[in-house]
């Protein structure tokens, strides 16, 4: 039985408003959805950064230059005027690291999505080495930095390191980090399930309201997730404390569970892919 229409004209609705819903088409529907999603998007980019507050500090400016046009305040919106005028010339040099970040996954592809997926099998293979191999650092107090790449490629941070493209397993990520060895002071790269180069270098963090506690290679990990969307764990040699670096913050002292609820959605995304859910059905049938 096919549904009924009703068409808006018959709509109790003002001729205002009916004229305005009677220019909407298909395409105008696309352009919306679209321009929402790449919003969401930066917003996504920018949620838990620094540059967030600074977003909210511009919406601010534009609300009181609003309203300051609209009480009819002439010298202050004026002022607002020429402030913003100058915020907007600032704006590439404020939000420098947020631009760089979106130019490269624009540039890579990667803006609206990953580009390397593992199945549940393999993800979880590679979540408990790791968490075996980090668990078994902090015990022996030996330091460690693992960056675990995202959507944003590192090929820049590798070119820093020595190149190795090895299959993660702990007792090789414990053999990279042995003391006194070329490889023990830099950090490695992790993309998948591989090692992708060892002993690179990260850049250091310019936050100058960190703990006096946290060391270089806290400071090298905060630094890293501050420029680009990786998950940075540490292990500090002085006492075996487990942190995790991301979007400039870092949270320390983390057990196994923890450090795998952090792990787990960077091997294993919450939606599945389309031949993933294929896979999924065929098994359960």
């Amino acid at each position: 039985m096919p549904i009924p229409t009703i068409p808006l004209s018959s709509l109790p609705l003002p001729n205002q408003l009916r004229g305005i819903l009677s220019t909407i088409g298909l395409l105008d529907i696309i352009d919306v959805l679209l321009v929402a999603i790449i919003l969401y998007k930066v917003y996504e980019m920018l949620q838990d950064t620094r540059a967030i507050t600074l977003v909210k500090g511009l919406v601010v400016l534009l609300v009181l230059t609003m309203v300051s046009n609209w009480l009819e305040l002439h010298v202050i919106y004026w002022l607002m005027q020429k402030i913003v005028t100058l915020l907007f010339v600032a704006l590439p040099i404020v939000f420098q690291p947020e631009l760089r970040r979106t130019l490269e996954h624009l540039g890579q592809g990667r803006f609206f999505g990953r580009s390397v997926f593992l199945n549940d099998e393999e993800a979880r293979s590679v979540v408990n080495e790791l968490d075996k191999a980090v668990m078994m650092l902090a015990a022996n107090k030996i330091g460690a930095l693992l960056v675990m790449e995202r959507g944003m490629g590192l090929n820049d941070i590798c070119a820093s390191g020595i190149q190795i493209d090895g299959l993660i397993t702990s007792d090789f990520l414990m053999n990279v980090f042995i003391p006194n060895t070329p490889l023990h002071d830099g950090a490695a790269v992790i993309r998948g399930k591989r090692l992708i180069a060892a002993g690179c270098l990260l850049p250091l963090t310019d936050n100058r309201s960190l703990s006096t506690e946290l060391g270089t290679r806290h400071r090298a990990a905060i630094g890293l997730s501050e420029q680009c969307d990786a998950l940075v764990v540490v292990v500090s040699e002085e006492t075996g404390t487990i942190s995790v670096a991301e979007n400039g913050r870092i949270r320390r002292h983390l057990d196994s569970d923890t450090l795998k609820s952090y792990l787990r959605p960077i091997f294993a995304p919450e939606t599945a892919g389309l031949k993933d859910m294929v896979a999924n059905w065929r098994k359960k049938k």
